[in-house]
């Protein structure tokens, strides 16, 4: 499948990493200066892809900077010990906390292995390791410079997981914020939170979302898919709404012992609107073939059981007393 490539933003370019080999599921962005840095590699199936995207870029091997990944998740990093050997000049930058999990990526694997079994290596595949001198931990505030005046500040910003930072880039004014303001896949619903297992908190999510507006950024980019259109504070506040809300249909759900998953997927997952309080596309017919797809799409990267089973290990550790709701098991990494 041929490479996929646009540029989005001044010196921001969008590469498809076609996740599974579909088509807009999951986003890399390439920035431009004389210190070029890549931000998400994608999956470790998704590294062939990538490759074909620098190279028609006309990236050669020795020119490729840094390789920052939001998180560990193997959707976002899974391909970086794979690049990292491609572009030997790059350095690797990653939160403190999923630092270990890129050098030694055992437990990350066997934990992602037991959720996921045979999935795994047809959609995601494992993770190489990197080489310890080879990694940068970056620290909220700190910057990747890349030239020219350009800089990229990262954003501790956990919530969705504790190893996830936020890049904004200086010149754009584009924020790249992972998982944390959530997935909207194009062509598809209004924005859908990401609470996955193990690490999903609520108040440190909604507090990410604050520190990413108080960068006032002049665009939001999801790795979940693309720069979205729009004003991004607007943006970012629809995330929260979306946000409380589903905690909140989450936590009833599980003070009355209903199944979680079946609580969210009954209130957020009946039509193509539901899930944000802001109604884009309501009211337009969508071809049951088109919606069929959206949704296998948002299963594979963001369902309801996978939700659920975030919300239900946050609400046991806020000593919530009341029964096992639903759930899946624990997602990806400690």
């Amino acid at each position: 499948m041929a490479a996929r490539t646009r540029l989005v933003a001044p010196g921001v370019t969008e590469i498809d990493t076609l996740l599974g080999g579909s088509e807009g599921l999951t986003a890399g962005y390439l920035l431009a200066g004389p210190a070029p840095v890549l931000v998400e590699t994608g999956s470790r199936t998704s590294v062939a892809a990538v490759l074909e995207a620098l190279d028609s870029l006309g990236l050669g091997r020795q020119d490729l900077a840094g390789i920052a990944v939001t998180h560990v998740h193997l959707d976002h990093a899974g391909g970086v010990g794979d690049l990292a050997r491609a572009f030997p000049s790059a350095t690797v930058y990653v939160h403190e906390q999923g630092a270990r999990h890129l050098a030694d990526p055992t437990r990350l694997v066997a934990s992602a292995a037991r959720v996921y079994g045979p999935l795994l290596d047809d959609l995601y595949g494992r993770l190489e390791p990197t080489e310890q001198g080879r990694i940068r931990v970056l620290l909220d505030g700190e910057a990747i410079d890349l030239g020219g005046g350009r800089r990229l500040v990262a954003i501790d910003s956990p919530g969705h997981a504790k190893h996830h930072l936020g890049f904004h880039d200086s010149t754009s004014g584009v924020l790249f914020a992972g998982d944390a303001a959530g997935v909207k896949l194009p062509d598809g619903p209004p924005l859908r939170p990401a609470t996955p297992p193990p690490d999903f908190d609520l108040d440190l999510a909604l507090a990410s979302l604050g520190h990413f507006a108080e960068r006032r950024p002049a665009a939001i980019a999801l790795a979940h898919y693309g720069v979205v259109p729009g004003d991004a504070l607007e943006l970012l506040g629809e995330a929260e709404i979306a946000l409380r809300a589903w905690a909140e249909e989450a936590r009833q759900a599980f003070v009355d012992g209903r199944d979680i998953a079946e609580a969210l997927e009954r209130r957020f997952g009946g039509d193509d609107t539901a899930g944000s309080p802001v109604g884009a596309g309501a009211g337009e017919a969508v071809p049951v073939e088109r919606l069929a797809e959206r949704r296998r799409k948002l299963d594979l990267l963001n369902g309801f059981h996978s939700n659920a089973a975030g919300f239900l290990r946050w609400l046991e550790r806020a000593g919530q007393a009341a029964p096992r709701a639903g759930g899946s098991p624990a997602q990806q990494t400690d």
